[in-house]
C-alpha cells in the first residue's frame, strides 16, 4: 500500500507531500489543477517513462519519492530523479538502482488504470493468470513435467552435445588421459624435489671440492680440529676454566661431527651427466604438463582427475543418454497429459469469465459492452498458454484486444470490471495499489453511481486512488484528496489536501453544480450520506 508520496518540481506541482490510507481515495479539483500529475508521479515509481517536459519550469530536476508498505509491516520507499537534462535516475531504499529493478519492486505493489502505459493487466501473463484463478485451474502437475522436461534436456545437453562434438571431444580427452597418464604425477611438490637434486648435480664437481676444502681446514693437521684440542688440553683441569673447558669439549665432539658429514656429503656426490639430463627431461615435461593442464602440479593431478571422469561419461553416452532419452518420452506424454487437462480448464473458465466482466461491465456505462476471453491461438494449442481478453465497447465494433482499446476511460472500466470480478470470485484481500484515471469519462447518473459503488467495493480489498470529476464518485469514497492551483508572480503552483468533513460538503456540492450554494451542499449531505459502510 502507498502510505507517502512526495513531489518536488513535477510540472505545475512545487512541492506536495500526501499521506494516503487504505480504502478509497478520491482525488477532485477543477480541470488543470494538476490531478493527473499525481498520477504521472506515481507512472514514475513503478518505472513509467521519463521525460524532461515534466520538469517544473525553472528547476534543475524533479523528484517523486514513494513510501510503500506490505501486508507484514516491511517498508519499501522508491524514488525516482528526472533531471532537466540528462538520464533520469531511480533508487531503491536510497540506493541507486536501475529503472527496471525499480519497476520489478513495485510490480506487485500498484496497478495504473486509464490513458497510462503502466497497465499490469495488459500483459498476457497477468491475463493468463487472471483466468487460472477464476477457474481454479490447476498448474502444479503440467510444471512439474516441464520442470523434469527442463533438468532431462539440461542433461543431455551436458553429455556432449551432438555425435560430432561429442566425438571430436573424446578424442581430446583421450589425447590427455594418455598424456597424463604416462606422466604419473602423483606427488604435488615433485618439481621442488627435482629442482633441489638438480641444483646438486649441475654442480657437482665444485660441491665435492667446497666440501673437501672445508673438511682439510677442520681436520687436517693444524687445522681447526687440532686448534680446539690444544685449547682445550690448556685449560682442561684448571678450576677457574671448567665451564669453559665443558664447552670446548662440546665443541670438539661438534667438529668431529662435522668432520664426518662433511666427509660423507662429499663422497655421495656423484657427478652423473645422465642422472642430470633425466632430471632436466623430467622437469620439462612437468612444466609443459603445467603450461597446458594447471598452473601447478597439484591443479594438474585435478585436471587429470576430472578429465578421466567425463571421459567415462562420454564414453558410457549411449547407455546414459538412452536412459534420458526413455525417461523424456514418458515425462512428455505426461506433460502432454497434464497440458491437455490444463487447456480443457481455461476453455471452460473463459467464456464464465468474460460472462462475468461483461455483466460488470454494462453496469459501468457500457451497456453493448461485449467482453471475450481467448485461450490459445490453434486448437492443438494444449494449455493454451496464450491468453488474451478481447473488448467491443460498442454495437458493430469488432472484438479487440485490451492492448489496441482506444478510449482510456472505456480500457479503465474494464479493468475495473475484471478487478471486481476477481475479488468477488477468489475472496482475495489484496494490498495492492490500484489507480484509476478517467474511469468516469463521458459518463454521468446512475452509470457514475454505478461507477462509484464498483470503486468502493474494488476498496474494501485494495487500496484504490480514482482522479474523478465525478460527484457520485468522490461521495463514496473513504477519503477525498482537493488538487487545487493558484498563479503567483507569473507561475503556476498546484497543492493538494486531504479534505475534512465540513470541506468534502463543500468540494462535492462544487462538483455538483459548479458553486456551493446551499441546495447544492444538501445534495452533496444527501450523497455523502449514502457512503457504504
Amino acid at each position: 500500500m502507498l502510505t507517502e508520496l512526495q513531489i518536488e518540481n513535477l510540472g505545475v506541482i512545487e512541492r506536495l507531500e500526501l499521506m494516503l490510507g487504505p480504502g478509497l481515495t478520491a482525488l477532485t479539483g477543477e480541470t488543470g489543477a494538476g490531478k493527473t500529475m499525481l498520477v504521472d508521479a506515481i507512472e514514475l515509481l513503478v518505472g513509467g517513462r521519463a521525460d524532461a517536459a515534466m520538469v517544473r519550469h525553472g528547476s534543475a530536476e524533479a523528484r517523486v519519492d514513494g513510501r510503500f508498505v506490505s501486508a507484514d509491516g516491511t517498508e519499501t520507499i522508491l524514488s525516482r530523479v528526472i533531471p532537466a537534462d540528462g538520464r533520469s535516475r531511480a533508487y531503491v531504499n536510497g540506493r541507486l538502482a536501475t529503472v527496471s529493478l525499480l519497476a520489478e519492486s513495485a510490480a506487485d505493489a500498484v496497478d495504473l488504470h486509464g490513458q497510462h502505459a503502466h497497465q499490469n493487466l495488459l500483459s498476457v501473463s497477468t491475463q493468463r493468470a487472471a483466468l487460472d484463478e477464476y477457474g481454479n485451474v490447476d498448474l502444479s502437475v503440467l510444471a512439474a513435467a516441464r520442470g523434469r522436461l527442463a533438468e532431462i534436456d539440461a542433461a543431455l545437453a551436458t553429455l556432449g552435445g551432438d555425435e560430432r562434438a561429442r566425438a571430436r571431444e573424446i578424442d581430446l580427452l583421450r589425447y590427455q588421459v594418455a598424456e597424463l597418464d604416462a606422466a604419473n604425477v602423483v606427488d604435488p611438490g615433485e618439481d621442488a624435489v627435482l629442482d633441489t637434486e638438480e641444483s646438486v648435480l649441475a654442480d657437482a664437481a665444485a660441491h665435492r671440492t667446497a666440501g673437501a676444502s672445508a673438511y682439510a681446514l677442520l681436520a687436517d693437521d693444524g687445522g681447526a680440529r687440532d686448534v680446539v684440542g690444544q685449547a682445550l688440553a690448556a685449560v682442561d683441569g684448571r678450576s677457574p676454566y671448567a665451564a669453559q673447558a665443558a664447552r670446548l669439549h662440546e665443541l670438539l665432539a661438534e667438529v668431529d661431527d662435522l668432520v664426518a658429514e662433511l666427509r660423507d656429503i662429499s663422497d655421495g656426490i656423484d657427478e652423473s651427466p645422465d642422472r642430470l639430463a633425466e632430471l632436466r627431461e623430467r622437469r620439462q615435461a612437468l612444466n609443459d604438463l603445467q603450461r597446458k593442464y594447471g598452473d601447478d602440479l597439484s591443479a594438474v593431478m585435478s585436471f587429470h582427475a576430472e578429465a578421466e571422469d567425463r571421459l567415462r561419461e562420454l564414453e558410457s553416452f549411449d547407455a546414459r543418454a538412452a536412459v534420458l532419452d526413455a525417461e523424456r518420452q514418458s515425462v512428455l506424454a505426461d506433460e502432454r497429459v497434464a497440458a491437455e487437462a490444463v487447456g480443457r480448464a481455461r476453455r471452460a473458465a473463459a467464456p464464465k469469465l468474460a460472462a462475468a466482466v461483461q455483466k460488470r461491465l454494462r453496469t459501468l456505462a457500457m451497456p453493448n459492452a461485449a467482453v471475450a476471453v481467448e485461450v490459445g491461438e490453434h486448437v492443438d494449442d494444449h494449455p493454451g498458454d496464450r491468453v488474451q481478453f478481447l473488448l467491443a465497447a460498442n454495437p458493430g465494433s469488432p472484438m479487440l484486444p485490451l492492448t489496441r482499446v482506444a478510449s482510456g476511460g472505456e480500457l479503465a472500466r474494464a479493468m475495473l470490471a475484471l478487478r471486481l470480478v476477481m475479488s468477488a470470485a477468489t475472496g482475495a484481500r489484496g494490498h495492492d495499489t490500484l489507480v484509476f484515471d478517467e474511469v468516469d469519462a463521458g459518463i454521468g447518473g446512475e452509470a457514475a453511481q454505478a461507477v462509484g459503488d464498483a470503486l468502493a467495493a474494488l476498496g474494501r480489498h485494495h487500496q484504490v486512488l480514482v482522479v474523478t470529476h465525478l460527484a457520485q464518485v468522490a461521495a463514496v469514497s473513504n477519503a477525498q484528496v482537493s488538487v487545487s492551483k493558484r498563479v503567483k508572480k507569473g507561475a503556476t503552483f498546484a497543492s493538494a489536501r486531504r479534505l475534512q468533513e465540513d470541506e468534502r460538503i463543500d468540494e462535492i456540492a462544487r462538483m455538483l453544480s459548479g458553486s456551493s450554494s446551499e441546495s447544492a451542499r444538501d445534495h452533496a449531505r444527501e450523497l455523502l450520506a449514502e457512503l457504504p459502510v
